[in-house]
């Protein structure tokens, strides 16, 4: 789940675009519209897989909007209580060990969250190619009755970004299928695939992704819905760091 993401998940119905060729930048925004929506209340499970050892966790993820959320880890009882609020870019974490909430500052962004292949930037910065990229339209193709959308997307000069490039793979519905990270030199760093989906309410949902680096293919990451609500009410104190300092 950019996590949302990749963590941090759909709320809204595919909006339909207007005309008979939506552009790049349409389909992008559309396609973060279902990733995010309105609001959101779901339970994950995240499997960290490395070569010589696996280990899962079962997190409560609750969004609102584009710059609210709220993770907290249920189990296993090792990591029970670790939590992460987002408020637009800023990050804080909460960890019962040391009953401490720490401000993850800019020099720490890049970092593994959680012990995972998904970085805290990842984490904050999941709508960032809308407003600090330009989108084209590579290609489309044709797959199971559906048109796939291959949109690359390349930061503004002056972006505070990390990425080279961005490659986009949308169905026609919306549903995110695969997004690759690419370095300055045009090296390709890590993906994001779509693995499986299903219909929830009338939306498309990606139930399974991975998340893996392209140097790294006996390693992964696995982000699985276990269940998920929709456009619910949730408070805004939620979002807090009070609330964070009392997750439980």
């Amino acid at each position: 789940m950019r996590i949302g993401p990749i963590l941090l998940l759909l709320t809204l119905a595919p909006q339909a675009l207007a005309g008979d060729s939506p552009s790049a930048t349409d389909i992008i925004k559309s396609a973060m519209d279902v990733w995010r929506g309105e609001s959101s209340d779901g339970e994950m499970t995240m499997t960290i897989h490395r070569p010589d050892w696996e280990r899962s966790m079962t997190i409560h993820s609750r969004t609102k909007g584009l710059d609210k959320s709220f993770l907290i880890v249920k189990a296993p009882k090792k990591d029970a209580g670790n939590a992460t609020l987002l408020l637009d870019d800023d990050m804080w974490s909460y960890s019962p060990r040391i009953k401490r909430v720490i401000k993850i500052p800019s020099s720490m962004m890049a970092q593994s969250w959680m012990g995972s292949d998904l970085s805290n930037r990842d984490i904050t910065k999941d709508t960032d190619v809308i407003d600090e990229y330009d989108h084209t339209l590579m290609g489309t193709r044709e797959e199971n009755g559906h048109t796939i959308y291959q949109i690359r997307a390349i930061p503004h000069e002056d972006a505070p970004v990390v990425w080279g490039q961005e490659i986009y793979r949308i169905r026609d519905d919306f549903l995110m299928l695969e997004q690759e990270f690419w370095d300055q030199d045009n090296q390709l760093v890590k993906t994001i695939r779509t693995l499986e989906h299903q219909t929830i309410n009338g939306r498309p949902v990606g139930t399974r992704m991975r998340v893996q680096d392209q140097n790294k293919p006996n390693e992964w990451t696995e982000l699985t819905i276990n269940s998920i609500e929709f456009d619910v009410e949730i408070d805004d104190n939620i979002f807090t760091v009070g609330q964070l300092r009392s997750a439980r």
